[in-house]
């Protein structure tokens, strides 16, 4: 290297010996790693590019708009505003109304399947409950509220006579004259005997059901129960009466 070249370089600065390094060779500055080939060329033209825009993905029908939509999607939003209209008239709500499932309690009307159900399922009752002392006869509807109650007491028996076999065969004819009057036997269609108790009322009054005067409730008995209370350990029995 001459001397007239190394003086020059020990003049000038050294800020001054890169930027005369760089132009008389024509590298550019280092770039970020980040830059691509394409925005270097970009940037070599000077003019900014504008930022590539991604085209919007088609909006897909979901699920509820596949299942309840009775038109395409983009029909029922412009033409249809209001979307319970629309729910009304799907398919869902069409196989509802072919299937043979009670709606009604949905749309807030009374059902009507359920009540003949239970009506149909459950009959009236014939209640005899006898005992040594007295004898009781209910007979009651399907939801167990009470026609006519009544005990040998009711119709002038008093004292030991009201638990004898007399007081109870009258009881029950009286019952059911007292039905007959009313007009019950036409509205009962199934009826149910619930005998309870070992009294001599009990005979008594299958009895009065088996002869003429029970025949307008006998054909339209369909069970016979017993509800005979049995006990089962507990408390000590009284000692029984000796005469």
């Amino acid at each position: 290297m001459s001397g007239s070249l190394r003086s020059c370089f020990a003049a000038r600065p050294l800020a001054r010996i890169s930027q005369s390094i760089a132009s008389r060779s024509g590298v550019q500055g280092i770039r970020p790693l980040s830059q691509t080939s394409a925005r270097r060329d970009d940037a070599k033209d000077g003019k900014p590019q504008p930022a590539k825009t991604v085209p919007p993905k088609p909006r897909t029908e979901s699920l509820l708009d596949s299942i309840f939509a009775t038109q395409p999607a983009s029909n029922s939003r412009s033409a249809q505003p209001n979307s319970m209209a629309s729910l009304s008239q799907s398919m869902v709500f069409q196989a509802l109304s072919k299937s043979n499932i009670d709606t009604s309690v949905l749309s807030g009307g009374p059902s009507q399947a359920a009540q003949k159900k239970d009506d149909e399922l459950e009959p009236y009752h014939f209640h005899v409950f006898s005992h040594k002392h007295n004898t009781h006869i209910t007979c009651t509807k399907p939801n167990r509220e009470p026609i006519i109650s009544m005990s040998c007491g009711n119709i002038g028996f008093r004292k030991s006579r009201r638990g004898t076999f007399d007081s109870a065969y009258s009881l029950t004819k009286y019952v059911l004259e007292r039905l007959i009057h009313t007009g019950w036997p036409m509205k009962i269609s199934r009826l149910e005997l619930v005998l309870r108790g070992f009294g001599q009322g009990r005979e008594a009054a299958v009895k009065v059901l088996m002869s003429p005067e029970g025949k307008v409730l006998r054909d339209k008995i369909v069970r016979v129960a017993d509800s005979t209370r049995i006990k089962f350990a507990g408390t000590r029995s009284e000692k029984p009466r000796r005469l």
